[in-house]
């Protein structure tokens, strides 16, 4: 069974390559992203990732370990609270913050840096595998 509290994460540092690599698998070649000139003359002086390549972060966290393998996403809001840059060490992070029922879980989610700052926050809504429904959560 889930419980109010239960919780996992894992960090990872964000690099050139998968920037890169983000950026020829979804199209998202903004250049604040792959040009050191341009974003060098931007708000944050450097690149930084694609927010939604540390958004997929968060769906690492839930489909590997919390609820884990064979749970699917229902929906995800998320806030971009600041940049994430390249190097930058991130922590994504999934807390139950109610079961819902059986068949949905409500998660906190987060990702924090090295800094401890929270770069990108937001809720999802998740069915956990049936494997697991009714038995402890995955560790």
């Amino acid at each position: 069974m889930y419980e109010v509290g239960q919780s996992a994460e894992m960090t990872k540092v964000i690099t050139e390559e998968d920037v890169f690599l983000f950026a020829g698998i979804t199209g998202d070649r903004n250049p604040v992203h792959i040009s050191k000139e341009f974003a060098a003359k931007t708000r944050f002086g450097e690149r930084i990732a694609q927010g939604i390549l540390t958004a997929g972060l968060i769906s690492a966290v839930l489909g590997m370990k919390l609820p884990g393998p064979g749970s699917l996403y229902v929906s995800q809001t998320l806030s971009f609270l600041g940049p994430v840059k390249i190097g930058d060490e991130i922590t994504a992070r999934a807390e139950v913050m109610e079961v819902i029922s059986e068949k949905r879980l409500k998660l906190k989610t987060q990702c924090i840096n090295q800094r401890k700052e929270v770069v990108l926050e937001g809720e999802a809504i998740i069915v956990p595998p049936r494997s697991v429904r009714g038995k402890q959560g995955n560790p």
